[in-house]
């Protein structure tokens, strides 16, 4: 993951040891990477959790998986930023965090981590959404902005934690105190989208593992620095990871230059399951 080591840690300057999540827009090649538990070293990350989205596709985690969030849902786009609500639209859900939570999902959620036996506890990426009928005229321009999306797109169940709380991007420009005005809501403002399908344990979708072949290397006995293409074909996966130094890649092809004997391997993931194929080049 291309994430330089000064990244803001969530809580800046002060992260804590709370969650600690990293989030990197990689907006000229379109990938969004987050980590959860981050924690910088010398010249890498520590992280209990990564995630890498392709934002050119409509991709979501393998059945099962977690990300930086526990529902297997990418943070970025569930968060409130305050250039939307400046420019008087959102236009998607919400990242939302409940206390208690069961052991099942609905879709586009991947993963449980379930804190609760209450048969009436949600399940990861509920929707509860905004009654048409709240009146939201006492509440400052702002507010009406964030309460809007509420009631069009929602808000989704992505993590455990605090009751009935949303997530927006830190900025300078935000009025604190009026957006605590939003902890007016009650949970009984909200209705239930229908929640259909929703997995457990005891049904959780499964199908046909991706496929990689033809892992070559242009040469397997070289000079160090010397520049060599891996080449490799896919069948059923969603997206691919090359590794060590590459990381995601789109195509079936990247450009390596082995400094030592080095095991190249390729990830290939689609919603059931991953794949891995690797290749070893020496060095002389």
């Amino acid at each position: 993951m291309p994430i330089a080591l000064n990244a803001p840690i969530e809580g800046y300057p002060n992260p804590g040891t709370g969650d600690r999540h990293v989030l990197v827009l990689d907006n000229a090649n379109c990938f969004l990477y987050e980590l959860y538990s981050s924690y910088p070293q010398a010249a890498v990350w520590n992280a209990d959790s990564g995630a890498v989205w392709d934002l050119t596709t409509d991709e979501q985690r393998p059945w099962t998986w977690t990300s930086a969030d526990a529902a297997g849902l990418p943070i970025f786009p569930g968060l409130v930023r305050y250039d939307e609500v400046a420019a008087g639209q959102i236009n998607h859900a919400i990242r939302l965090t409940l206390s208690k939570t069961k052991a099942a999902m609905t879709p586009p959620a991947s993963h449980w981590a379930a804190n609760s036996t209450d048969p009436n506890a949600p399940p990861m990426g509920v929707r509860p959404r905004l009654k048409a009928s709240f009146n939201a005229s006492s509440y400052s321009a702002a507010n009406q902005v964030i309460l809007v999306a509420m009631k069009k797109y929602g808000l989704i169940l992505a993590d455990n934690g605090s009751s009935m709380y949303i997530s927006g991007a830190p900025d300078d420009r935000w009025d604190n105190n009026d957006l605590h005005n939003l902890g007016n809501l009650h949970a009984s403002d909200f209705e239930v989208v229908q929640i259909s399908p929703l997995y457990t344990a005891a049904n959780v979708p499964a199908g046909t593992a991706p496929q990689i072949s033809n892992l070559t290397a242009s040469s397997t006995n070289v000079t160090a620095g010397t520049s060599v293409t891996l080449s490799w074909q896919t069948t059923g996966a969603s997206y691919v990871i090359a590794s060590p130094e590459v990381g995601a890649v789109r195509g079936t092809s990247v450009v390596v230059k082995p400094t030592q004997i080095t095991t190249y391997t390729v990830y290939a993931t689609n919603a059931f399951v991953q794949t891995m194929s690797a290749i070893t080049t020496s060095v002389h």
